[in-house]
Order: C-alpha cells, then sequence, then structure tokens
C-alpha cells in the first residue's frame, strides 16, 4: 500500500507566505517538493519527516507546526498520535497533535537556552488499532532570538603592570559570556572601554578582551591606581550590552632618588659618652614607601676619619639616625662637620633624574663635660719590707684631669683600706703608713694587699658662653642641673642672661638693653610691676590720710580750750577701762560669790591694790574690810563699797558696780543698778562733759542732767 506524506512548516510556510492546511489530494503535488510525482504504478515507500524549525519565545498560541498524514487511508480513518519529551515526558505539554487530522500545534513558549531541540516519535493507526505505518521521528528545532544579554565573568577585573612600562605591554583580560546560540550574532560579543578617568592609556581588544598600555610616561607617583569602566555588547557591538569595571595598579619602580629636605643640619652631642643617638636626618623620596625603591641608606663621606659616628635608618620614617660610637673629646676636638649622602636600598633606574639633595652637611658640636680625673699607672704596684713602722712612704698618685680647659684641683681620698693601714694626703696623694701591718692579716693574700685610692676635681661652677650671635637684651635660660649620684639626682634652675655690648673692662655699654636688670637677677618687667605697686600703696595712704583730716570735728571753744587735743590723745591712750572678769586690782570678784564658798578664806587680804585707772599720787589708801559672814550682811557690804568709791574725788566718775559681771547662785542680795550704786551723786555735777567733745557726750548722757 502506498503512503502519502503532507507536511505543512508553520515557520517555513509564513516566511513563503503558503497557508497552512490539510491539502487535497487534487492538490498538485509542487506544493511539497520532497515529495515525489506518483508513478503510473503503485510503490510502497516510508514516511520521512524533515526537521521542523520554530522560534523560542513564540507567543502566539496554540501555533500549528506541522500536519501528518497516512495515504493508507482516507481523511478521518486514521488516528494519529506522538510521544517524547514535550507530549508525555517531560517537560510534558508543550506539544499535542489532533489525532484525526494528524496536525501538531506548539502549546508552550520555547526557550532555547534551556532546550534547544525535541525529537518526536509519530505514529498512524487504523480505527480498529492496527499500524498503519511504521512509527517515525519528528525532530523540532528550537531557533534562537537575542533575549539574553552577555555577562562579564567578574564584576572587577585586577590588574597590574609597571611604572614606565612600553606601549603595548600586556595588562590583563576581560571575559564575557552569552547565553544565546554561539552559531549566531546573538552570541557575537565585542569589548570596549567606555571611561578610564583621563586621557586614553590603555586599549582593550574587542575581540579577545585584552587589556594592554598604549602611552608612555606611566607614573606611579603621579596616579598609582586607574579604574576603567568596560563594556561588551552581543550582535557584534550593537546587541545587548553589559559593564563591568578593571582596577588597574601602577606597580613601583625606583624612578625617584631620595634627596635631604634641607642642605645643613646642627647637632649637639656631649663628650665622653658612646651608643646614644645625636639627631635625625630627614629625606624625601616619592617612591612607594616601605620599598626597597623607598627605603633610605646612608653613608658618611667625609669629616670622621676616626670613625667616631654612625647613621641607621628608621625603618618607620625612612630618617637617618646619627648615634656616636666611640666616645668624642671636647679637649680635642669641640666640633665636627660630616659630609653625608643618601640613596635607596633598591638601585635607581638608569632614567631617573638624581635628587638635588643627595648630599648634606651636618655640623656637630661637642659639649664640654666635668670628665673624671685619670691615673696614668693603674693599677700601681710597690713593695715595704714587713713590719713596716708607721710614716713608712708607700706612693705617690698622680693624676691628671681630662678637662685641659677648665683647671680644676684634684684631690685624693681612701675608698677602700680593709686594715686602716694607709693615709692619705688629700693634697699631693702621698701615701704613708699610718701603723704597723701585721703579717697575720686575712687580707694580705700571697703578701700583697689591695687599696683603692680615689682622685676627685673640684667643679662647682661651669662657664656659659655665646655659640652664635643673638640680640642684645634679656634672655631666660633653663639650666639642668644633675649630680653624679646613683641615680643622679637633677633639677631645673631658670637663668636670666643680659647680652650686651661690653666695654673693656666687661661692663655695659650705655644703652645696652636691660644691663641693670639682667646683672641683678631681676627682670626688667618684674622691676616695673615692683615700683608700680609702691607708688599705688603710696598713693592709697594719701588718699587715706585726705579722707581722715576732712572728718576731723572743729576744734571746742568751750571749757579746757587749749587742751582739747592733749585731753584727747590721753583719753586715747588708755587700752583698758576696766570691766569684765580680768579687772581684779579695783575689787575681789570672788567676794561676790557665796559666802559659804569663802569661808575658808579669811586670811589677811594685806594691803589692796591700786586701781590703774585712778592717778597714782591721788590714791588714799583704804582699811581693810571684813568678809561677811551672812547673806544678811552682803547688801551692807556692797553698800558700803558702793558708797566709798563714788565718793572717792581721786578717780573718775565710773559707776564701778557695773564692772561686776556675776552676781553668784543663789544670792539673797536685791539687783544692783546706777540708780541705786550711790545715794551721793546728787552732789556731783556733770553738765562740763556737754562742753568736752563728742567722744565724751556718752558720759553726759548718763550721768549729766536731762
Amino acid at each position: 500500500m502506498d503512503v502519502a506524506l503532507l507536511l505543512a512548516v508553520g515557520l517555513l510556510a509564513q516566511s513563503l507566505g503558503l497557508s497552512l492546511g490539510v491539502p487535497r489530494q487534487r492538490r498538485p503535488s509542487t506544493l511539497y517538493p520532497w515529495h515525489r510525482a506518483p508513478a503510473l504504478g503503485r510503490v510502497r515507500r516510508a514516511w520521512v519527516i524533515p526537521p521542523i524549525s520554530v522560534s523560542e519565545n513564540h507567543k502566539r498560541l496554540p501555533y500549528p507546526l506541522v500536519q501528518i498524514k497516512s495515504d493508507k487511508q482516507p481523511l478521518g480513518s486514521a488516528i494519529y498520535s506522538i510521544q517524547g519529551p514535550g507530549v508525555d515526558e517531560e517537560p510534558q505539554g508543550v506539544f499535542s497533535i489532533d489525532k484525526f487530522t494528524g496536525k501538531v500545534f506548539l502549546n508552550a513558549m520555547l526557550d532555547r537556552e534551556k532546550t534547544d531541540r525535541f525529537r518526536l516519535r509519530a505514529f498512524a493507526l487504523d480505527l480498529g488499532g492496527a499500524t498503519l505505518e511504521e512509527p517515525t521521528d519528528l525532530e523540532i528545532v528550537v531557533v534562537d532570538q537575542n533575549d539574553n544579554r552577555p555577562v562579564f565573568r567578574q564584576e572587577a577585573f585586577m590588574g597590574r603592570v609597571l611604572e614606565g612600562a612600553v606601549p603595548g605591554t600586556y595588562v590583563t583580560r576581560a571575559e564575557a559570556t552569552d547565553a544565546d546560540d554561539p552559531e549566531t550574532d546573538n552570541a557575537a560579543l565585542r569589548y570596549s572601554i567606555l571611561e578610564q578617568g583621563g586621557p586614553q592609556v590603555f586599549s582593550i581588544d574587542e575581540l579577545t578582551g585584552d587589556i594592554r598600555t598604549v602611552q608612555v610616561g606611566l607614573d606611579r607617583e603621579v596616579v598609582a591606581v586607574y579604574n576603567l569602566t568596560l563594556q561588551v555588547a552581543d550582535m557584534s557591538g550593537d546587541g545587548l550590552t553589559a559593564t563591568a569595571s578593571a582596577i588597574i595598579t601602577l606597580e613601583d619602580i625606583n624612578d625617584n632618588a631620595p634627596g635631604f629636605t634641607g642642605d645643613e643640619f646642627f647637632m649637639e652631642v656631649t663628650e665622653a659618652v658612646s651608643g646614644v643617638d645625636v639627631g635625625r636626618l630627614e629625606v624625601e623620596d616619592r617612591d612607594l614607601p616601605g620599598s626597597p625603591n623607598w627605603a633610605a641608606r646612608f653613608t658618611i663621606l667625609e669629616g670622621d676619619p676616626n670613625g667616631h659616628f654612625t647613621i641607621r635608618t628608621d625603618p618607620k620614617t625612612n630618617e637617618g639616625v646619627l648615634s656616636v660610637v666611640k666616645p668624642l673629646d671636647y679637649e680635642r676636638r669641640d666640633q665636627y662637620d660630616l659630609t653625608v649622602a643618601v640613596q635607596n636600598e633598591a638601585p635607581l633606574q638608569a632614567a631617573a633624574p638624581r635628587a638635588q639633595r643627595g648630599q648634606a652637611r651636618i655640623h656637630v658640636q661637642v659639649q664640654d663635660v666635668n670628665e673624671a680625673p685619670v691615673f696614668q699607672e693603674n693599677p700601681l704596684r710597690t713593695s715595704l719590707p714587713e713590719g713596716a713602722l708607721p710614716g713608712t712612704p708607700v706612693a705617690t698618685f698622680s693624676a691628671q684631669d681630662p678637662d685641659t680647659q677648665q683647671p680644676q684641683r684634684l684631690s685624693y681620698s681612701k675608698d677602700y683600706d680593709p686594715e686602716d693601714w694607709l693615709e692619705v694626703d688629700g693634697a699631693t696623694g702621698w701615701v704613708q703608713t699610718q701603723r704597723v701591718l701585721s703579717p697575720a692579716s686575712p687580707f694580705l693574700k700571697d703578701g700583697w694587699y689591695r687599696a683603692i685610692i680615689l682622685a676627685r676635681d673640684d667643679v662647682s661652677h661651669a662657664r656659659l658662653r655665646l655659640r652664635h650671635q643673638v640680640p642684645e637684651g634679656l634672655h631666660r635660660l633653663s639650666l639642668l642641673l644633675r649630680d653624679s649620684g646613683q641615680p643622679p639626682q637633677q633639677r631645673e634652675q631658670p637663668l636670666n642672661v643680659t647680652v650686651c655690648r661690653c666695654a673693656q673692662d666687661g661692663v655695659c655699654l650705655p644703652g645696652a638693653a636691660a644691663r641693670h636688670a639682667g646683672g641683678a637677677g631681676i627682670s626688667l618687667g618684674a622691676l616695673v610691676i615692683m615700683l608700680a605697686s609702691i607708688v599705688l600703696l603710696l598713693l592709697l595712704a594719701l588718699l587715706v590720710a585726705l579722707v581722715t583730716r576732712s572728718r576731723r570735728p572743729p576744734a571746742d571753744k568751750g571749757f579746757l580750750h587749749g587742751l582739747q587735743d592733749d585731753l584727747r590723745d590721753n583719753i586715747l591712750n588708755y587700752d583698758e577701762q576696766g570691766g569684765g572678769e580680768e579687772d581684779q586690782d579695783a575689787y575681789d570678784i570672788n567676794q561676790l560669790r557665796h559666802p559659804a564658798e569663802l569661808a575658808a578664806l579669811r586670811d589677811p587680804l594685806g594691803r589692796p591694790p591700786l586701781r590703774r585707772d585712778a592717778p597714782f599720787s591721788r590714791v588714799r589708801p583704804q582699811p581693810p574690810r571684813l568678809l561677811p559672814t551672812s547673806p544678811a550682811d552682803i547688801a551692807d557690804f556692797i553698800n558700803d563699797g558702793l558708797e566709798a568709791a563714788d565718793s572717792d574725788p581721786s578717780v573718775p566718775p565710773y559707776d564701778t558696780a557695773l564692772i561686776y559681771d556675776y552676781e553668784g547662785d543663789g544670792s539673797m542680795a536685791g539687783t544692783l543698778s546706777s540708780i541705786l550704786s550711790s545715794l551721793g551723786d546728787e552732789d556731783q555735777d556733770y553738765s562740763c562733759l556737754w562742753t568736752w567733745g563728742p567722744r565724751f557726750a556718752r558720759l553726759a548722757d548718763l550721768y549729766g542732767p536731762p
């Protein structure tokens, strides 16, 4: 039986403008060029289905792809089916077939990047289920579309290149991928540089992504890192795009020579010390810090023939540290002028320019210190006969003081003499025995006796000299005084120094600044403050005197005229007017206490003391009175005493009752007052007190007439 297969490819028909459908048997077979023209005789043959192409992402669904038909049965009398991935295997439901017409449909959008082709099996059965045709393959090819952007393999590509590299030097490669069909333009990638932050320094191969240098003069000291923005595009550069960055670091080369920051350096160091730092030499180098291209190395070219100095490099700051390795002697040489050079650890590139300050001069001033005396022969060995008598000469020690520019007097003393056998003359260093040394002394070792003699100098002052020219005037210095103890004690001492033009006799010439202030050790500013303070105090004293003078009352022309000043002065000179518990001259205050407490005090009172507030020549002696023996006699005792005091014309009119500030506990006497203190006040006339001036106004109020 002959079988005729009718196929309609959707994509092909669409491009050719043909309509799809089930062709009739009478339609010319030239519509399907793969069909042979029917022969006169019936020829048996198998069905052959060419691959069917369909575009991915097709959205008009369902979409007819092809129609299959067996010519063994008329239309409607055969049953068609398909099997395979996309039908009854994952992904299921992508394709389907009309079992009576044989039309195959696309039911879902395809993604070529997931599945680029499907291979199905087609079957034809009669209505009874018998096989009409042998199963045949149906291949569906998914046509690619540009639906994927290119992607860089990294967000940032890192590259390194030496500064000064020649053009065309390879730096790094940028790589990207595209998920589209690599056989089409959808995956044809092209690379480019969008931005490189300045002039065009780098280029990129558009096909391979290789980045290379394109210019000379890459200088790390100008730009150390370049940040490039890269782009990749498919469709040979006209399609979808993506961007990434390329970070290119310039590696340092030694193209900058180190140089000193100055032509000259000035330093100071004390003599007789070693292993101490003198000062630092600052240098500049533009190369990468911490690298051998930056690290400095110093060399002393001139000025140190005996190797007293050395220079090491501080690895953190790259400074040169000048230090003393051999002790210096101020008396031999007080200043060194060194010539030093600096270079890098790494060799300098041939084309690199030399530094303008590759050499410098160092002026080292040696400071004089007080050095200990030195014995020319040490130890000094001598011999004495056994049993040498006291006063036997032993040796004469002679030391020399290295401080030749500061003549000093040496003195000698013993530091170690365990048997106290020797005697040392402090001025001459002459040593003699002061007693007989016993042969059995434990300090005799093989016949040798060991003693230590000290030599001291007398430095009690230091000379101050000018090192450079300084302006005239007062200069304030701070001196550090330190002793030689262990540990040493020190103190900071301020010192005012006046610099002036001096005459031949050493005296400052007239007009020299701060001459007197400097010589006296007092600053000019302090002297001005002291003088201003004295003037201010004098002005204040004068002002107080004027105010007191203006407030003095006018002289009274009444009673005692002409004697008022003397009287006032006499009154003011009194510093005791009686009263209080300390006034024991007028009366014994113990008499006012309870009589029971005074029973044991009835001894003769002797001569009563004199009152200091009365004229000494007018005091009349009072006979001694017996103390009261009972409370009833206390009132009479007091009244008698008050009457005697008030009627005494030799004393001022004081109310002596007011001096009693303690009346005893439980007294049965009545209250004392100035009204009851005397019965003879009316015989006295105190009206004259009003004419004595304001100082007697209070007395006039108390005793004068109302």
